[in-house]
């Protein structure tokens, strides 16, 4: 299993770390051209390209770039390795990748913060090129947490508790009381539109910062947006994407679960609080039994099987790897979504996974953070938690 971990990590170094994204499509001149300031024509173009079975953005001249969040993950899988192996190459080239985040955040902006390397319209707002958002600056802060932890470098904490100001202060706060808090995945003022994994991922980033330094007036804040996400779990322990319901396009979607879950046990371990322990044992039985198929086939949603997504592979792998490590079982149905992704969505020729499969085919677009970042550090946690699957 770390040999195929190594393998894809190859991938990536062999390319710089510069790869396509899943929502990239304006990252092609004539396309980003074409849409211009239209909203519709913006969505319009990336999902025609995301959707598209063919791989076209070589194509259409789309810009290959190192993504953040990918960097993030190729990072914490490349300490993984260090922890569990012992390979100092490997702690030394996250030391790499970590320094280059810190040094690379969304330039001209007021924050230590990181965004997408592609303009992006999503359905609540507009993101232009490296507008920085939370829920990449939560992926970075957990690397560079990491790496604080397991190279002991000072650096990696003060970057990280620089992003921690944009994380609480930047704006905007969409929803606030004594004890809740709700905020936006971007920084501006004209967003309205709640989506749950940003609170969540937030609250968590926030959480472990405030236990390594002791720090309680911020995790007096991370409790807050803890609470705010676990307020809005379904009676039957599940999560829409966006709040108020009516507002989300998706309903119980595979990855966004995933990310909750991880973010209350993440919370949990560094408030050592139960507080919601009773919301994540619910929301762990709904994912396990709503969104993953008897052989461990990551469901879309939980009323839509295909297409398999790696992305959901790669993230239940995670989320029942870290639920052992936590106590609360999990190895089994990790191994057991890793065995089916190994056999179904990986190609041994080429050293990738495939983005999706469909009930008749395999859609083979190669993209770096959504294939092979994920499952680099997926296989990471579960050779860290649960060691090799049988």
């Amino acid at each position: 299993m770390a040999v195929i971990q190594e393998n894809v990590l190859d991938v990536a170094r062999s390319a710089g770390y510069e790869g396509y994204s899943k929502h990239d499509a304006l990252n092609a001149p004539c396309l980003e051209a074409i849409a211009g300031s239209s909203r519709w024509a913006r969505l319009l173009a990336i999902q025609a390209v995301m959707r598209s079975p063919l791989h076209v953005r070589p194509l259409i001249g789309a810009r290959r770039a190192r993504n953040a969040k990918g960097l993030s993950l190729f990072a914490r899988a490349l300490l993984t390795r260090y922890r569990v192996l012992g390979d100092q190459a490997s702690a030394e080239e996250a030391r790499q990748l970590l320094t280059w985040l810190a040094a690379h955040p969304s330039p001209g902006f007021p924050w230590t913060a990181w965004g997408y390397p592609y303009p992006w319209q999503d359905v609540g707002f507009f993101a232009p090129r490296h507008f920085p958002n939370r829920v990449v600056t939560s992926f970075v802060v957990q690397a560079l947490l990491d790496g604080y932890e397991t190279l002991a470098d000072q650096r990696l904490l003060d970057v990280a508790v620089q992003a921690a100001e944009f994380l609480l202060k930047a704006p905007t706060t969409l929803y606030e009381d004594e004890r809740h808090r709700c905020v936006s995945y971007v920084p501006s003022e004209t967003v309205s539109w709640i989506v749950l994994d940003v609170p969540a991922l937030t609250g968590a980033a926030v959480a472990r910062l405030a236990a390594l330094r002791k720090d309680a007036g911020l995790m007096r804040e991370a409790t807050r947006l803890m609470r705010y996400v676990v307020s809005k779990q379904t009676d039957y322990g599940a999560w829409y994407y966006a709040d108020p319901p009516r507002a989300s396009h998706i309903t119980h979607d595979n990855y966004h679960t995933g990310f909750i879950l991880d973010a209350i046990l993440e919370y949990g371990t560094a408030a050592q609080s139960s507080e919601f322990e009773d919301a994540y044992r619910r929301g762990l039985h709904f994912y396990r039994e709503r969104l993953f198929e008897p052989d461990g086939a990551p469901r879309f949603m939980h009323d839509r099987k295909y297409p398999f997504d790696i992305h959901g592979a790669a993230q239940g792998i995670i989320t029942f790897a870290r639920a052992q490590r936590a106590s609360y079982g999990g190895c089994d149905l990790s191994a057991r979504v890793l065995n089916w992704t190994l056999a179904n969505m990986y190609n041994a020729r080429t050293r990738w996974f495939y983005y999706q499969k469909h009930r008749l085919f395999r859609t083979p677009i190669r993209l770096l953070r959504w294939c092979q970042a994920w499952m680099a550090w997926a296989i990471g946690c579960h050779l860290e938690c649960c060691g090799s699957p049988s």
